[in-house]
């Protein structure tokens, strides 16, 4: 749960934030829960999917996201680093949030 804070808070390195929690993490979360919706659909489970699916998903971008950039703006390095992290990330969680 500590992990969990320090994300929110920006309290990470932005290498640990990015890749761990927005690319790896949420490559997981959203793999996992879009089998989960697809399985509960083909039981016509459809109120529980939409729950599933996006229910656990949306939180858990929206906390990569504000985690990866709070880090970034703590970040000591080359400032396009920030950037760019910034940018992938929120590009990586549209994407994964609409799928």
């Amino acid at each position: 749960m500590e992990k969990l804070k320090s994300l929110w808070r920006g309290d990470l390195a932005l290498g640990d934030a990015f890749w761990n929690w927005a690319v790896i993490g949420g490559l997981m979360v959203n793999l996992s829960t879009s089998i989960a919706l697809l399985i509960l659909v083909s039981f016509d489970l459809v109120w529980q999917a939409l729950i599933v699916g996006k229910g656990l998903s949306l939180p858990y971008n929206a906390m990569a996201l504000v985690g990866v950039w709070r880090s970034a703006a703590r970040y000591g390095g080359p400032a396009y680093h920030a950037d760019l992290a910034r940018g992938t990330g929120l590009a990586l969680m549209a994407v994964l949030s609409l799928t």
